[in-house]
């Protein structure tokens, strides 16, 4: 298969003050008709931090990066004559961003309010319908324009969205790893991805409970800034030199599969794949590497198991799980294993009972 390099935005800085630099940025790129996207909360974190005199028509997204919002927003763009789009949010309105930008071909400026994905940095977006249920990934050919990231606004997110972060880039290892130790000569891209995902490891399990700690009292200490630039551009990275060689498998899928358990829908992104990671790494017989994990994911509240999650019939729960987790096109069929939703059942029922013994 072929390999794509995407690997960094056009600029990135992570700064106390950043945002200031948003009129001279625009200035420098032609641009002067940006539309604002944004989310009434993240809005409420942000605008205080946007310079004074700028000129943008806000617009509020509708909650699910959904194809008709997407549309929507394409429309509103091309309409308008927009000719860029300032995205200010999470993971659903910069994913929104750059699905948009991408439909009516005109550039994107993301600004992350949460640190609990890579969305800012890989240019990729997460599809779900209108109920919040997954449907597919769209990679794009181009980048953002620039990613701004004001240490500020992170630190005052709710700590639980950190978590997230720290559950969905700790993916990153253990899936790319999975992926690429099935490839015997590996190109310098792919060289990279795997680095930056053993940074992504290395750094979490280092600093992961640090920066937890002063987010819980909004202290921008150097240990929660280095996770937070680890999620947003180390996990970005992964992907976007590794391509299809160093983004998702088993535990992404395991998400997916998640999302059609009502009972899981008050967990974020990162909580389920930092689940999913025990399911995948159960899978590959891995079961030391999961005692060795358990403590951490224990401190810092990710979850373990379904029974920790609050869902109180694993039987039926894992049945749904693991029939849609294998959908066609689902990126645990990457791993090198022959699955069977009966496998993958038990592989679940098997985790309860390791966990939870």
């Amino acid at each position: 298969m072929k390999l794509e390099v995407r690997g960094a935005p056009n600029y990135y800085a992570c700064e106390a003050g950043i945002l200031d630099s948003l009129p001279s940025l625009l200035g420098r790129h032609g641009i002067g008709n940006p539309l604002v996207l944004t989310g009434e909360k993240s809005w409420n974190a942000t605008n205080s931090y946007f310079p004074d005199g700028l000129d943008a028509r806000r617009e509020t997204y509708g909650g699910e990066c959904s194809i008709e919002e997407i549309e929507r927003i394409g429309s509103l763009v091309a309409h308008a004559n927009h000719d860029a789009i300032i995205a200010v949010g999470g993971g659903k309105v910069l994913d929104l961003a750059k699905a948009a930008g991408d439909l009516v071909s005109i550039p994107f400026i993301l600004i992350p309010t949460l640190a609990s994905t890579c969305a800012a940095w890989t240019p990729l977006s997460v599809i779900y319908d209108s109920r919040g249920r997954f449907l597919h990934y769209t990679i794009f050919k181009g980048s953002a324009l620039a990613i701004l990231v004001e240490p500020a606004i992170l630190v005052a997110s709710p700590p639980a969205y950190l978590r997230a972060g720290i559950g969905d880039t700790l993916a990153k290892w253990y899936e790319a790893d999975a992926l690429l130790r099935q490839i015997h000569n590996w190109t310098v891209p792919m060289q990279i991805a795997r680095e930056a995902a053993l940074l992504c490891k290395t750094n979490l399990l280092a600093f992961g409970n640090e920066a937890l700690e002063a987010a819980e009292t909004g202290t921008a200490t150097h240990e929660l800034v280095k996770v937070c630039e680890t999620i947003i551009m180390a996990g970005g990275m992964v992907g976007g030199f590794g391509d299809h060689f160093g983004r998702i498998a088993g535990a992404h899928s395991i998400h997916n599969g998640l999302t059609h358990l009502p009972e899981a829908h008050s967990f974020l992104h990162g909580d389920k794949v930092a689940y999913g990671i025990l399911v995948q790494l159960m899978l590959e017989g891995r079961e030391e590497e999961i005692i060795g994990l358990l403590p951490f994911y224990k401190k810092t509240g990710l979850p373990f198991s379904l029974k920790s999650m609050g869902i109180l019939a694993p039987e039926r729960a894992a049945e749904v799980v693991a029939a849609k987790a294998l959908a066609p096109g689902e990126s645990i069929h990457f791993l090198d294993i022959a699955l069977t939703t009966e496998h993958l059942t038990n592989s679940i029922l098997q985790l309860e009972r390791l966990v939870n013994d």
